[in-house]
């Protein structure tokens, strides 16, 4: 039995391996059975987002989460984002924060039927510049955080960060907290930048070592070194 994924055509021909194996199938069986029994995230089109939305040979940037946001509404299929006109998650108002002082841009303003304004939470203006924002784990339970971990994602997320290691050249990989740091040993540090820092979480952020690491400026004065159009954040 083969998993039959609808995904984007570039990454179908190159993860295709992956999903014709074991664990994928069975992966694929579990994630099928929770989401007609329980409500989960993100929706069923949209688990495959970051790959839809930034093909292989667009990749220019990898960020890594670990599990999508279970709150209603909120996961898209990109981490740390979260749809337009949902409240912003904690990690991303620290992103933006960052993304102000070291940059000096700030998101769009929307503004809902009753005239209030917010920042848009939705990064999907990063997926399509060639921002590939992974998460370990692609789907989640409602209200029941890591309740997809260890079914078979992460090894098929590690699949796709060696992927574009092997595949790609001059990618800037984000690698912020300790688990998206661990994936280091993946990556072909001879032709890639790594930027490494604590977690935007506040719990982890609020610590130090997020506020004034200059990702966005370091990443796109790279991009820019290797005659790459820097990325708009």
């Amino acid at each position: 039995m083969k998993s039959n994924v609808n995904i984007e055509p570039s990454w179908q021909e190159r993860l295709q391996g992956e999903f014709d194996k074991e664990y994928f199938v069975r992966l694929t069986r579990f994630v099928r059975e929770e989401y007609s029994r329980y409500r989960c995230y993100p929706p069923g089109n949209e688990i495959f987002n970051a790959f839809n939305l930034c093909p292989v040979d667009k990749v220019k940037v990898v960020i890594i989460g670990q599990d999508p946001y279970h709150g209603y509404g909120q996961a898209e299929g990109l981490c740390f984002s979260v749809k337009t006109g949902v409240p912003l998650p904690p990690s991303l108002v620290n992103i933006f924060k960052e993304i102000k002082d070291d940059i000096g841009s700030t998101p769009e303003i929307i503004q809902d039927g009753n005239g209030r304004k917010s920042y848009d939470g939705s990064l999907r203006r990063w997926a399509e510049q060639g921002v590939l924002l992974l998460n370990a784990t692609l789907t989640v339970r409602e209200h029941a955080a890591a309740s997809h971990q260890r079914q078979g994602w992460e090894q098929f997320t590690d699949a796709v960060i060696e992927t574009v290691s092997r595949e790609c050249d001059h990618v800037v990989f984000l690698l912020w907290g300790g688990y998206a740091r661990n994936k280091k040993k993946l990556i072909d540090q001879t032709k890639h930048f790594i930027l490494e820092s604590v977690h935007p979480s506040p719990l982890s952020a609020n610590r130090g070592g997020w506020f004034g690491n200059h990702h966005f400026s370091r990443c796109n004065e790279w991009l820019s070194q290797q005659g790459l159009e820097p990325i708009k954040w």
